[in-house]
């Protein structure tokens, strides 16, 4: 038995989910692999895959061998383009998932650029505010605001997003301005599907005190640009990402509230499962993307934007 020629074998069948997918992307016969694994799992002594007339799944022994299986191939690939890295560009299709409002508003021109040096790639990208499975579908990168989603995925900060507590100014003529978090208590206040605080909002003041609210109100979306929009709509206070605000901030169709706490700041991150390569088209789109968002992020508020007009009366209770 080559183990080697065994170990490729059984992995390709669990990434392919069949022998017979597997045996096409082997070029073997399904026999061929079906004989590899099952060499292997008898010279193992244990049983990988559970084996039925509809799918395949991994045995308990069959899932750890598989994770230091890909490690193994992965490592090996690695060493082989490390000595060969100067003739390395980055070609093909470059698989990217993104949030709507991040990906929308500041990825296209990033893209455009990077495909502008390197004609012979093509991207494919999928926007969405849920956590897409990148193994599952198959996807080479993921642009990803805050947590990461798993501890079976690889990050690395690219970039990061104030957190910017604000509203239409005529809703802060209407009910006032909150003067602290516990103020916002009493606010119509927009609340997002994803996040993983749920409905508390999480500030800090100057001294590093942490201020925590449970907010409630009136809409609720998976959304943040369809938050912004209600927010300049004048329905409630939202705390949304500088990239998705920034630009009704600087128009004064949203003013920013309580200046002397601060919501914490969150990573944006570049997320690639840890079981494949990092191939010469992510690393290089990843370094590429870094360039661009870490140092001086477009979507950047600075102190001198416009705060509200200060109310002598106290705020009035929502309706």
């Amino acid at each position: 038995m080559d183990r080697f020629d065994s170990i490729v074998a059984f992995a390709r069948v669990v990434e392919a989910g069949s022998f017979a997918r597997a045996a096409d992307r082997l070029d073997l016969s399904v026999s061929a692999v079906s004989r590899h694994v099952s060499e292997l799992e008898a010279h193992l002594g244990v049983r990988l895959l559970n084996r039925t007339t509809r799918r395949l799944s991994l045995t308990e022994s069959g899932q750890m061998f598989y994770e230091r299986c890909v490690q193994l191939l992965a490592d090996l690939e690695e060493a082989e383009q490390a000595v060969t890295a100067a003739a390395v560009v980055p070609r093909g299709t470059l698989r990217i998932t993104a949030s709507i409002s991040f990906g929308a508003g500041y990825l296209g021109p990033v893209i455009a650029e990077f495909q502008q040096r390197h004609r012979e790639l093509r991207f494919d990208v999928d926007l969405s505010d849920r956590a897409v499975d990148l193994v599952d579908e198959r996807i080479d990168l993921a642009i990803r605001i805050g947590g990461i989603g798993s501890h079976a995925l690889i990050a690395r900060r690219i970039g990061s997003a104030q957190m910017v507590c604000c509203a239409a100014p005529a809703y802060v003529a209407r009910y006032g301005e909150p003067r602290t978090p516990a103020d916002l208590a009493r606010h119509a206040c927009l609340t997002y599907e994803y996040s993983s605080e749920g409905n508390l909002w999480r500030f800090n003041d100057a001294a590093g005190a942490a201020h925590d609210v449970k907010v409630t109100g009136h809409a609720h979306s998976n959304n943040g640009a369809m938050l912004a929009a209600l927010a300049v709509a004048g329905v409630g206070i939202t705390v949304e990402p500088d990239f998705i605000v920034a630009a009704d901030v600087r128009a004064g169709r949203l003013v920013r509230l309580l200046r002397d706490y601060a919501p914490p700041a969150i990573n944006i991150n570049a997320v690639y499962p840890s079981r494949r390569h990092l191939s010469a088209k992510v690393r290089a789109f990843i370094d590429f993307v870094a360039l661009r968002f870490e140092r001086d992020p477009p979507w950047r508020l600075t102190d001198a934007t416009r705060a509200p007009p200060r109310r002598k009366s106290a705020p009035r209770r929502r309706e």
